[in-house]
């Protein structure tokens, strides 16, 4: 199943599955409407079709408390930047204030001269949670979406805290949408490409990941309470690097689909 939230012309946002033509259905390229956000609670269709193409996609999840990344988690990226593998997960919070959906725009901030794209697969939670055992991770995971997890490089090696590198607003674009069918198997092993103006600049797998999906959730829910709608940014592979005003640059993970980004400069 894949959970978008759109907005159709003269509507308020709202939440609905998206259908495909893959999917051989009956009803190919449109989104049915819910009645309300599936993260919050009981939802059903409102007997409301709209096709994909007459919508716009907004950010599937905005995060109610956080965003939660995690550093150097694949090997060949932490040596690209001259980093060792770390022993235990890197973490660091993003403001929920980044994030932004597919086609919004990334704006590069006059104080870095340094943008950087990071593609990434990015875990949904759909549950109240602490101390979760790596074994029972399956069951506080609502469903998985890509993230571009956008670094101003140069602040980020200058500063010992990454809060200025990783959490200007517009860092954190999610989307298109969340899938909620695949299993940490499948999702332990998926082609995650990036490119910039069409050029192949990341391609990875997440089987590369140092640390996996359930330890990420049991390592980070061992300190601070995950929520329903926070998101953990699982890494990113190695071949990242930067982008300028008017640059496009799109992730695509297989099963998942592709996110797409301009980058504008920061209006003076």
């Amino acid at each position: 199943m894949r959970i978008a939230r759109f907005s159709a012309p003269g509507q308020d946002p709202a939440y609905g599955i998206v259908e495909l033509a893959a999917d051989g259905g009956d009803h190919p390229d449109t989104i049915a409407a819910l009645t309300a956000d599936p993260l919050a609670g009981p939802v059903n269709f409102t007997g409301v079709r709209h096709d994909l193409g007459q919508v716009r996609l907004l950010a599937p999840v905005i995060p109610r408390s956080k965003v939660v990344g995690v550093g150097r988690n694949y090997s060949a990226h932490a040596k690209e930047l001259g980093n060792e593998v770390p022993e235990s997960p890197l973490v660091f919070f993003k403001p929920n204030t980044t994030v932004i959906g597919p086609q919004d725009a990334i704006v590069r901030p006059t104080a870095t001269n340094d943008l950087n794209f990071e593609g990434e697969l990015a875990v949904v939670i759909g549950r109240i949670c602490k101390q979760v055992p790596p074994e029972r991770a399956a069951e506080v995971i609502f469903g998985y979406t890509i993230a571009n997890d956008v670094t101003a490089r140069d602040l980020q090696k200058a500063e010992p805290q990454w809060a200025r590198g990783k959490g200007w607003d517009t860092f954190c674009p999610l989307g298109p949408w969340i899938v909620t069918h695949l299993g940490l198997d499948e999702a332990a092993n998926l082609a995650i490409t990036t490119t910039l103006d069409g050029q192949t600049q990341q391609d990875g797998n997440t089987d590369q990941m140092v640390f996996g999906i359930p330890e990420l959730i049991s390592f980070i829910s061992s300190f601070t309470t995950l929520l329903p709608g926070d998101v953990i940014l699982t890494g990113t592979p190695a071949g990242v690097g930067p982008m300028e005003p008017g640059q496009e640059v799109s992730i695509t993970i297989e099963e998942i689909g592709t996110l797409t980004n301009t980058v504008v400069a920061e209006e003076q």
